[in-house]
């Protein structure tokens, strides 16, 4: 690629939005959330929005982090042996009914407060 992505940066401020790109330069998405294992302190993972849904990208799979994209080690072509879905068999059943859209909102909420006790 012929491309700058920036610099690396740290899997502790990387920002929701933030392009992922296979390694074949393809968006696959964007970054929804970090998951980080808080005893060890070590990057765990990254929830990645997809135009197929929420999808999880594992630690290993990730070849860079940098300022505007992050960057996997595989080809968008073998993106769904890579990405695991995320999404919840409730919303998958409910779809995108008023009912769901409320619950959604209210578990981010709970989420948000979860994560910063």
């Amino acid at each position: 690629m012929t491309e700058d992505d920036g610099h690396a940066i740290s899997f502790l401020v990387l920002r929701r939005g933030t392009p992922v790109r296979s390694a074949d330069g393809v968006q696959l998405g964007t970054v929804r959330r970090v998951h980080e294992a808080k005893r060890e302190h070590i990057f765990d993972g990254i929830d990645v929005d997809t135009p197929e849904g929420l999808r999880f990208l594992d630690a290993p799979e990730v070849a860079r982090i940098a300022e505007r994209w992050v960057t996997t080690t595989f080809p968008a072509a073998e993106k769904e042996a890579n990405l695991t879905d995320r999404g919840s068999r409730i919303a998958r059943v409910l779809g995108n009914t008023t009912s769901a859209r409320r619950a959604k909102r209210a578990g981010e909420g709970l989420r948000e407060r979860w994560d910063r006790r």
